[in-house]
């Protein structure tokens, strides 16, 4: 017998899980979240919370605490110099994070993931068990028993859950538990991260950025008040490293810094994806699921759209307006998302080493340094707007018409909003303060010039909200007078009619579909699937 039930266990209490905690909780659903460290990780880890990420957390509330506590716009920007003390060779510019873009109503920030977490375990009251760690996992038929282990008090407790979702990074214990085999390069080398404090005003303040690369490793600033880390590949003796010296020298071999050693941290960059998402009633997100390069921040944010897709599919199942088949969509969605982002992260890293080799062979060869070093990417590329923004979704969980899909770019970059099924809706105002991303929530939403007549459509038992949709944005979304765009919880477009509908159970049939809960007939008279 199991000493407790919930509706979902997660594992991990990194950004992904207690962004799926607060989620789950909107939704309605209880939630137990279980950390196997005793405590939030001190250590800044992920820096960079995307445009995407933060529409999640604009619907969730969130994002003027997260935007308060970050740093500047100013300092959404990547410098290069051969040490931190030296002048810029190469600057660019990380769209949609250093100004507003007009693709969102928000903006991206800069902000280190150990100021993050904390108001993400705010924003829910659902329980959290600290120095807990899930040891083995039993699936039932209808549940999943979990034994937890709690090291400190010396004791063991099974819970049963209707499903665990694991969002405990990329050495995932409920992945090995479940023998997961993963795709991709693999362990991509050991690196350190040094936190420390050291007064770089002088060299840094009237230039800011989010990261500075130098030839000695990354610097980046923590907080706005104080605060900076360094990232290095790590010694060969790194348990006898003399980390003062060796900041201090990577600082600048001839300026005299001062540097004052915290913390250090040892870790394996990792680049992979896992080849399931789902196993029975068990799910993988965030680094659990795909784990990718730090270089373009695309990692952590892969994780917090995995939930914001799952999350909702979970609910409907578990209030029973879904059927389980639902979750299928899961895994089919978000799976060519994280290989997409694997490669994008893997060109980043290789663009940022050929910059610093670039530089490194002239000034090895003696020639004449330029003043400044030619980027070998434009000025947009690390916006990857499309990336974040132009994700299109192909499932049981979307209903197609006659769109003409766009092919994505190769490199992510250029976002051209559309109203395709299976595209993230566009950013449109429906008000001057109000999005069409804030009609969005713990519900379906209808977006249509003529509410009225939608109205008279029974929805019951899905959740719905009907919005009028502005005549000035009839034509960018592809719609007549009559028309209409259904758009699923994690605003996504689950279905598009052009024109008026044939059929009063139009929009049910359609819901019915999307929810998994019965088998779409592309002939069916609703005309849900060409429409």
């Amino acid at each position: 017998m199991a000493d407790a039930e919930v509706a979902v266990l997660i594992v991990g209490g990194g950004p992904v899980g207690l962004t799926a905690r607060a989620l789950l909780q909107r939704w309605g659903v209880r939630a137990l979240l279980v950390e196997k460290h005793r405590e939030l990780s001190p250590f800044p880890r992920s820096r960079l919370v995307n445009v995407r990420s933060m529409e999640i957390y604009r619907q969730l509330g969130l994002a003027a605490r997260i935007t308060a506590d970050a740093f500047a716009p100013e300092y959404g920007r990547i410098r290069f110099r051969d040490t931190l003390c030296d002048r810029d060779f190469a600057t660019a510019a990380m769209i949609g994070v250093n100004a507003p873009v007009p693709e969102s109503p928000v903006t991206g920030v800069v902000t280190s993931q150990d100021r993050l977490e904390p108001t993400l375990l705010a924003a829910a009251d659902t329980r959290v068990r600290f120095g807990v760690e899930l040891i083995d996992l039993a699936e039932e038929t209808d549940s999943v028993v979990a034994l937890l282990a709690d090291h400190q008090r010396g004791d063991e407790t099974r819970v049963r859950a209707r499903y665990v979702l694991a969002a405990d990074g990329a050495n995932s214990s409920v992945r090995q538990l479940l023998g997961i085999d993963t795709t991709g390069p693999g362990a991509m080398g050991g690196f350190t991260t040094v936190v420390f404090d050291a007064d770089l005003d002088r060299w840094c303040a009237h230039q800011p950025a989010g990261v500075y690369f130098t030839a000695h490793g990354l610097f980046a600033p923590l907080y706005p008040e104080r605060g900076w880390a360094w990232f290095v590949p790590t010694p060969e003796d790194a348990a006898r490293a003399d980390w003062p010296d060796l900041l201090s020298r990577a600082i600048s071999p001839s300026a005299e810094v001062q540097a004052d050693v915290l913390r250090v941290q040892h870790w394996v960059m990792n680049a992979f994806v896992a080849e399931r998402f789902r196993h029975g009633r068990i799910l993988l997100a965030g680094d659990a699921a795909h784990a990718v390069p730090i270089v373009g921040g695309l990692g952590m944010n892969a994780g917090i759209a995995d939930v914001h897709n799952l999350c909702w599919k979970l609910a409907g199942v578990l209030h029973g307006w879904a059927e389980p088949g639902l979750l299928e969509s899961y895994e089919t969605e978000r799976q060519p998302v994280a290989h997409l982002t694997l490669r994008q992260a893997v060109a980043n890293t290789q663009l940022l080493l050929q910059v610093q080799n670039r530089r490194r062979e002239q000034r090895r060869t003696g020639e004449a340094v330029p003043v400044n070093v030619e980027l070998p990417w434009s000025e947009r590329y690390f916006a990857q707007l499309d990336l974040v923004l132009g994700v299109t979704y192909h499932s049981n969980a979307v209903l197609t018409d006659d769109s003409t899909r766009p092919e994505p770019s190769d490199t992510g970059t250029d976002h051209i909003p559309t109203a395709e099924p299976g595209r993230r809706m566009s950013h449109l105002w429906l008000t001057p303060n109000r999005s069409t991303l804030d009609a969005f929530g713990e519900w379906f939403t209808l977006l249509t010039p003529d509410p009225t007549h939608w109205e008279q459509q029974s929805t019951a038992p899905w959740p719905l909200h009907i919005e009028a949709l502005p005549d000035e944005h009839t034509d960018l979304c592809g719609l007549r007078p009559y028309g209409a765009l259904l758009i699923r919880p994690d605003g996504h477009i689950g279905a598009r009619w052009r024109h008026r509908p044939s059929s009063d159970a139009t929009l049910r049939h359609a819901l019915t579909a999307i929810s998994g809960s019965a088998t779409r007939d592309s002939s069916a008279p609703d005309g849900t699937s060409h429409c």
